[in-house]
């Protein structure tokens, strides 16, 4: 880290957060870049969520292939983002970052114009490729110009990006299907996810790669010996790297297998209009979005395990009440809120902490490995899901796997060290 990456705030009272009066220009362009490409990649990837039931009813689809669609995203966004934390400890945050966006967004188009099952299912993995290597570099792209003080926090708020590509999602769905037959409203929200595809000629343009990077990577030129892949699984480094792959699974998990279902949930056994499943998730929304602000806050302030205790805590609690207990539609709208906002909070330290645990040369890869290993493993949720509902109700399914994830998140987390205020 060098001291060209941050600029001294003179004045006295500095415009916005302190944080982000300490980045340079460069440093500046870079949040708002990650930032945006998380939001896009939300919005592509939850747009399917919103689809879902509609899929069924058209397509005739049982709930085991329908929970299928949403694990083969999942599942390839792990090889896909284990394979560009590779490339970006090589060639470069910035650069990868790019070809990410413009491949999920690419296959997100795609989708569109699906006409059966297999044609759907080859395209939702093309795009996980995309899907899960951009955030791995994002977020590592974003902790290598932010100070140790307000790390946890910076990388954090890219996070919340995550909640405002949903919410665009929930009220793009709500139009698309009170406007369009339900035949051509789904495959309209696929057509539209391409267009923040744009967002790569800002990067192109404005971002830079970060110095700590430029710094490792000239040092490896000169030693002409890179570090090979599997380094990570070195016995330095092997136990972190294997409970931080446990830790991402629990939290991905638990989330995954509640968010992919729950539109169809409130279809289905709530019952709900196309309005009405619009109006709960945004509550839900709402929440998640205050829930990545004090999770990031909180990861600095509490510390990384702290932090990750508490909101397993809080997930735990309010899926099993959301999910398992008799409410009305009013109640259950309103236990929404505390629903996203734990579920999300927890999200919020994990690019902060995953940067944390390992060394320039191989963070992107350790990064990468982990969370994707983590959604790879975690994508098995939502099939898991889809086939216990043939002998249960959804929500039963949801509960029982969401629960036992986040329980692994409070086994994992006590065994790890806390990085908080590490230097890069």
């Amino acid at each position: 880290m060098t001291t060209r990456d941050f600029e001294q705030a003179s004045p006295p009272v500095a415009l916005g957060p302190s944080w982000y009066a300490e980045l340079s220009p460069g440093g500046k362009r870079a949040f708002i870049a990650s930032f945006a490409g998380w939001v896009t990649d939300a919005f592509d990837f939850m747009v399917f969520s919103f689809v879902l039931a509609s899929l069924i009813e058209l397509w005739h689809l049982d709930r085991g292939k329908a929970g299928l669609l949403g694990t083969v995203t999942l599942l390839f966004s792990s090889l896909g983002g284990w394979i560009a934390g590779m490339l970006a400890d090589r060639y470069g945050r910035v650069k990868v970052l790019q070809g990410t966006i413009l491949w999920f967004s690419f296959f997100t188009l795609a989708i569109g114009f699906a006409q059966n099952f297999e044609q759907i299912f080859v395209l939702r993995a093309l795009q996980g490729l995309g899907f899960g290597g951009e955030w791995a570099v994002g977020a590592v792209l974003v902790g290598e110009i932010v100070t140790p003080a307000h790390r946890g926090k910076v990388v954090g708020l890219v996070q919340s990006g995550w909640a405002i590509g949903w919410g665009a999602a929930a009220i793009l769905y709500s139009i698309a299907f009170s406007v369009l037959p339900e035949s051509m409203a789904w495959r309209s929200l696929f057509w539209i996810s391409f267009l923040p595809a744009s967002l790569v000629l800002y990067i192109r343009k404005y971002v830079p790669e970060p110095e700590v990077f430029a710094a490792t990577n000239a040092t490896r030129t000169q030693d002409a010996k890179p570090s090979p892949v599997w380094a990570i699984f070195s016995p330095p480094l092997l136990r972190r790297t294997v409970l931080a792959a446990l830790l991402c699974t629990g939290i991905q998990g638990g989330f995954y297998a509640m968010s992919i279902w729950l539109p169809t949930l409130l279809k289905f056994e709530r019952h709900l209009s196309v309005l009405d499943t619009g109006a709960y998730l945004l509550v839900i929304i709402v929440g998640s979005f205050c829930g990545y602000l004090t999770g990031a806050y909180l990861s600095d302030y509490l510390g990384r395990r702290r932090n990750f205790i508490l909101f397993s805590i809080l997930s735990l609690v309010s899926v099993c009440l959301y999910l398992t207990l008799p409410l009305s539609n009013t109640e259950m709208l309103w236990l929404g809120f505390p629903l996203g906002f734990s579920s999300c909070g927890i999200f919020s330290g994990i690019g902060a902490y995953l940067a944390e645990l390992y060394p320039s040369e191989l963070r992107a890869n350790g990064q990468g490995f982990t969370y994707n290993f983590g959604r790879g493993i975690g994508a098995l949720f939502p099939a898991l899901v889809g086939v216990l509902g043939h002998s249960t109700s959804i929500s039963v399914g949801i509960a029982i796997f969401s629960g036992t994830a986040y329980g692994l998140v409070l086994l994992t987390v006590l065994l790890l060290p806390e990085t908080k205020g590490a230097t890069l």
